[in-house]
């Protein structure tokens, strides 16, 4: 039986760039971005201008100890963004590696409580949720050890050669 060796949250930019997944086309450049559970992202900005907005998704998978990985959740991302008035700073590099990181872990969840449930609930919801997607798939793994496992933040080269590294600075 297959074991889970780890979680494993992948990151990448989402922009007017990106297929429409529904469609496999490329979207109208004249019309703002819009998918379920996603804020508009307008065009990218001309190359002297700054970014106001970035739009990033998030997929987290279950990577097993024979290699093999098992989708957990494709519907994750977060949209951050500039007002639109004055000289603002380009978004992207006042992003750092750590602050999608940290915001990566908490997309996927669990969810912050509502409706009276306790953060204890919606913990004890999410792991469950997450370990019958899994059963599903033929994996069989307790709610409370895949809680416990490792969770690893990939992000994509496309988002990592966006975001402003003190690493890389001369």
């Amino acid at each position: 039986m297959a074991a889970v060796a780890r979680l494993v949250t992948l990151v990448d930019v989402r922009d007017d760039s990106t297929e429409d997944p529904r469609t496999n086309a490329a979207p109208n450049p004249s019309q703002p971005v819009r998918r379920t559970g996603w804020a508009a992202v307008d065009r990218p900005p001309a190359r002297n201008e700054g970014a106001r907005q970035m739009s990033v998704s998030a997929r987290q998978e279950a990577l097993l100890v024979d290699g093999r990985r098992v989708l957990l959740l494709d519907d994750r991302g977060w949209t951050e963004g500039w007002g639109s008035s004055g000289n603002v700073p380009d978004i992207w590099a006042v992003t750092s590696v750590e602050d999608i990181e940290r915001t990566a872990r908490f997309v996927v969840g669990p969810d912050e409580p509502f409706a009276g449930r306790s953060q204890e609930d919606m913990e004890a919801a999410h792991w469950a949720s997450l370990s019958e997607v899994l059963r599903r798939q033929g994996v069989v793994v307790d709610a409370r050890e895949l809680k416990r496992l490792p969770h690893d933040v990939v992000l994509s080269e496309r988002l990592l050669a966006r975001v402003a590294r003190d690493d890389l600075s001369p």
